[in-house]
């Protein structure tokens, strides 16, 4: 696999006969420090660690800045990191080549002014409109210090993480199975959105594929019995919403597969979408060679309703085995794949995945429930994070399976985790917190299987959204907060209120900054229907991959003091600087246009 990396430039004054080799050991070893850094602290989604190069050079002039990126640009480097100690020939030893996200560590030391080469790169990039982002430690190190500081460190991993999660997109496809979905505008997919600002490609599969795989059986017959074993295994249904109902014939006319067969179906149904996203070397040894390929997939989505569900098993099954970070054949990456192609919750889910390396989770942001509600209709007085209201996430049936809370840490408290960390007890402990209920016939005609969870734990969530406006183009929603837990009566008496079969997290954001002056305002600022989770609080590190990509960001809840953006943004205003990161990234325009 051809990983992007990011490539560190020891930028050096140039002037030799005792300036330029009295700094060349402080430069090199402050490349191998940041290096050093970012290999130890930050994955490829595959677990890997992520690769950074440091030339054998230091920089001291264009002939071997060129030398160096020319280097670069046969290594798939997706970012640079300058580094330097000392004042360097500005425009002469900074990284001008295009195609790369830009970042300068000036020492700040008052031995030799890395400073004030800092300030002077920064200056060049924002009068050759190029967008970098300045690193610079808030307190002045001794020259002999080679310790990286805490600020320092954020600053360089922020940037890091951000540039590898763009680069692991690039060049990478959106798979639409199906296309609209009940007239959800985010089914409805934008192309230049993903070809322009995430660099990625646009596939299209027309959902009867799935059903030609399944009647000419291209799919592995062995894995089939394996995933057909484990589902009987490790999947236990839950309560079959639909007993005692009487449907008109309409509703028991559309059943095509009998109730005996879904599993059969819904087990071929997956092996073939996970086939068509990434392709499977089994294939071709069964002769087919085309299907074996796959489509270089990093993200798709399902359009299910109403075309599929109408007549045949829903895709909730899949959607939730896909976007765990489990499945039949043990721990693996989680996939970020959307409930109902909703393909601008797909990219939150995928930005966010991307991030943290963890289980995306798909959801309506469906009811605020403020605590005079909960209380008139439960007698429950909320409290703790959940003192000031919830808003109920529920997805229509598909989660990833990470969020039921299943999962260990060290201390034995719930958590979600990196796939790679996955033991055989998280697994099995996040199967047994879920069930699989029958399909509500009146929602699925098809019928199908929906994840049935309740997440009874406390835990940091960043819920996200990516929204397309006519006249401004993509924006970003970004809510830190937390999982709450309510009692289980409190929980069922509000949970049947709705659809009783599907997943649930209820979720308080943080609350304090502007549009999150109360849960209720924030709901009502919120984009759409759907939104991601992740776990953890990763609002900085989406503030910054946004401003690579030059998404301007409408709403969040980041303090100030962890936001990082290019430095050139702040050329734009300070006092207001949502619209100085809208007008930014007018400006600058997609990354990949």
């Amino acid at each position: 696999m051809n990983y992007p990396k990011i490539g560190i430039r020891p930028a050096i004054d140039g002037r030799q006969g005792g300036v330029r080799e009295s700094l060349e050991q402080q430069t090199m070893e402050m490349a191998l420090k940041a290096k050093k850094l970012i290999e130890s602290s930050l994955y490829y989604m595959d677990g890997s660690p992520v690769e950074c190069i440091v030339p054998d050079i230091t920089i001291g002039g264009y002939a071997d800045a060129s030398k160096v990126d020319d280097s670069f640009a046969q290594q798939d480097v997706i970012a640079t990191l300058t580094v330097s100690p000392c004042w360097c020939y500005g425009t002469e030893t900074i990284d001008l080549r295009p195609g790369t996200f830009k970042a300068i560590w000036g020492f700040n030391g008052t031995e030799r002014p890395g400073a004030v080469y800092l300030a002077a790169a920064m200056s060049g990039y924002a009068q050759k409109g190029i967008p970098a982002y300045k690193i610079y430690g808030k307190e002045v190190q001794d020259n002999d210090d080679q310790a990286i500081p805490e600020d320092v460190k954020e600053k360089i991993l922020l940037f890091a993480r951000a540039s590898i999660a763009a680069g692991e997109m690039k060049n990478k496809s959106y798979v639409n199975i199906g296309s609209s979905s009940m007239g959800i505008a985010g089914s409805q997919i934008n192309q230049e959105f993903f070809e322009k600002y995430l660099g990625m490609h646009i596939e299209y599969v027309d959902m009867t594929e799935i059903l030609r795989r399944i009647e000419l059986e291209i799919f592995d017959p062995n894995e089939y019995k394996v995933i057909r074993e484990w589902i009987d295994t490790k999947c236990q249904e839950g309560i079959d919403i639909n007993e005692g109902k009487e449907f008109p014939k309409i509703i028991t006319k559309s059943r095509y597969i009998s109730d005996n067969d879904q599993w059969d179906f819904i087990a071929k149904q997956t092996l073939i979408v996970r086939d068509i996203l990434f392709g499977n070397p089994k294939l071709a040894q069964l002769g087919w060679l085309e299907e074996a390929k796959g489509r270089n997939a990093i993200s798709g989505g399902f359009q299910g309703q109403r075309q599929w569900t109408d007549w045949l098993p829903n895709g909730d099954f899949m959607e939730s085995i896909l976007t765990s970070t489990f499945d039949w054949n043990g721990p693996k990456q989680p996939i970020s794949f959307a409930t109902e192609n909703d393909t601008c919750n797909a990219a939150a889910m995928l930005f966010g995945s991307l991030l943290t390396n963890k289980a995306p989770i798909f959801s309506d942001v469906r009811t605020y429930w403020s605590t005079e509600s909960i209380k008139r209709i439960t007698g429950y007085d909320l409290t703790g994070k959940a003192q000031n209201g919830l808003i109920h996430l529920l997805n229509s049936g598909a989660s990833a399976l990470d969020g039921s809370g299943g999962s260990l840490d060290e201390n034995g408290q719930p958590t979600m985790k990196e796939f790679w960390n996955m033991t055989e007890e998280d697994i099995d402990s996040c199967l047994s917190k879920t069930k699989w209920c029958r399909a509500n016939y009146e929602y699925f005609r098809g019928g199908g299987f929906s994840s049935q969870y309740h997440l009874q734990a406390e835990l940091p969530l960043t819920l996200i959204r990516l929204n397309i406006i006519d006249g401004v183009g993509p924006t970003l929603q970004i809510a830190e907060g937390y999982s709450c837990e309510l009692p289980v009566h409190v929980h069922d008496i509000l949970n049947k209120r709705t659809d009783e079969t599907w997943p649930t997290l209820w979720f308080a954001p943080n609350l304090g900054e502007t549009g999150f002056e109360d849960v209720y305002t924030m709901m009502n600022n919120w984009g759409s229907n759907h939104g991601a989770s992740v776990h953890g609080h990763i609002g900085a590190e989406l503030l910054t991959l946004a401003s690579m990509l030059r998404i301007p960001v409408s709403l969040h809840n980041v303090p100030s003091k962890k936001i990082f953006r290019p430095h050139v943004f702040s050329g734009f205003g300070t006092k207001d600087t949502e619209s100085s990161d809208f007008k930014a990234c007018q400006t600058f325009g997609p990354f990949y246009k």
